[in-house]
């Protein structure tokens, strides 16, 4: 990899929680892409007994992500390296990549993501939304309920500018199951 200019695309907890000190945040876009709730979370949004939900990078024609690339100065992309693949590799259900970007500004870079891989076992593309909100609304893991990971997302893509209408909807679903009041 490259330490001269290493970029990192959020489009999850990234965004809100990087985690590792960066010297420039964009506003960038991903084609090919779809940030999904098609990975089952058995560390840090559920359990094994009672898995919840993460977002990850779904491959789709077509599709585009837009999200949050940090440039990480070169002293330090060694060690955000090592903590990115310890956060993010944790049961090998995502797939390191390199991939390019378009940023707000006009500049192309070539950004480290993660996407899912559909061939592991934890991946499960394609659930319906009611399904996905219905998940959401009870799980917890390690690092607190499901919910707070999609209202942080929902809440720091709005805060951007960044439209996510399958996110908004979830948030109101799964506050809707929350209160006991899911209706239709």
């Amino acid at each position: 990899m490259n330490f001269n200019s290493l970029w990192v695309f959020g489009y999850g907890s990234l965004i809100w929680e990087p985690g590792f000190a960066y010297t420039e945040r964009a506003i960038a876009r991903l084609s090919g892409w779809h940030r999904s709730f098609c990975m089952r979370s058995i560390h840090h949004r559920g359990t094994p007994e009672e898995p919840g939900l993460v977002l990850a990078l779904d491959a789709a024609e077509g599709a585009h992500c837009d999200g949050v690339a940090f440039a990480v100065a070169p002293d330090d992309a060694e060690a955000t390296l090592a903590y990115l693949r310890e956060r993010e590799l944790v049961s090998a259900a995502y797939l390191e990549r390199t991939l390019p970007l378009a940023l707000s500004d006009g500049r192309e870079v070539e950004a480290l993501a993660y996407v899912i891989d559909p061939d592991h076992v934890q991946y499960c593309g394609g659930l319906a939304l009611e399904d996905q909100a219905q998940i959401i609304a009870r799980a917890v893991g390690g690092r607190g309920p499901n919910v707070d990971y999609l209202c942080n997302t929902a809440a720091h893509l709005a805060e951007l500018g960044l439209s996510d209408p399958d996110l908004d909807w979830l948030v109101a679903r799964v506050q809707a199951h929350r209160s006991g009041k899911p209706g239709r």
